[in-house]
């Protein structure tokens, strides 16, 4: 049990720190346009992610995707900016019949890359044989988890403080918002790019 424990605080302590706060900005765009009305959809946008991040970790793991740290530091601000200029052009819009299947695909894929993200700080934690890691690996993979629907809980939380205390209309929330989101990432992606 104290390796469960351990794993998982690596793995909570890796998704809420301050200093990568990308992964956190992934998750606030991620949540910023449901309410708690719509949790399972966001909850299975949340499975759809987690199974984009435990797949890759896997891959990872047995040496079957190895890709270099820059590219995928740099691919993480990009999904951040995506899906918040997906919230501003969907804004307003009627999501009923559409599904989720457009959105679960990308969401999916976002998590592969946020795995990508995870896979060398995990490998750099444990170690032992392959066979030793497997169980550590659904450890991390569970206080990764654990942390990720943590904070979007928070930001249903203040979603809902600001348009029901403050009557933000839930159309600016989500301009607001993701405006911001945009305007944090924007010029991370351009010192990448240049």
């Amino acid at each position: 049990m104290s390796d469960f424990w351990m794993y998982f605080q690596l793995a909570w302590k890796h998704v809420i720190d301050i200093k990568s706060y990308n992964f956190i900005l992934f998750l606030i765009a991620l949540a910023v346009p449901y309410s708690f009305k719509e949790w399972r959809k966001l909850l299975l946008l949340l499975a759809f992610f987690a199974i984009g991040e435990l797949v890759v970790l896997l891959l990872s793991f047995f040496g079957i995707v190895i890709i270099k740290l820059n590219l995928k530091e740099s691919l993480i601000p990009i999904t951040i900016l995506i899906t918040a200029l997906f919230n501003l052009f969907v804004i307003g819009k009627s999501h009923k019949g559409n599904g989720i299947n457009l959105i679960g695909f990308f969401v999916l894929f976002f998590g592969i890359i946020h795995g990508l993200g995870f896979s060398n700080y995990f490998k750099s934690v444990t170690t032992g044989n392959l066979s030793a890691k497997i169980l550590p690996l659904f450890e991390y993979t569970l206080g990764i988890q654990a942390a990720q629907i943590v904070l979007v809980l928070l930001v249903l939380i203040v979603s809902y403080i600001v348009q029901n205390f403050f009557r933000l209309s839930k159309r600016d929330f989500i301009l607001v918002s993701s405006s911001f989101l945009i305007g944090v990432v924007l010029p991370e992606i351009i010192k990448i790019i240049l």
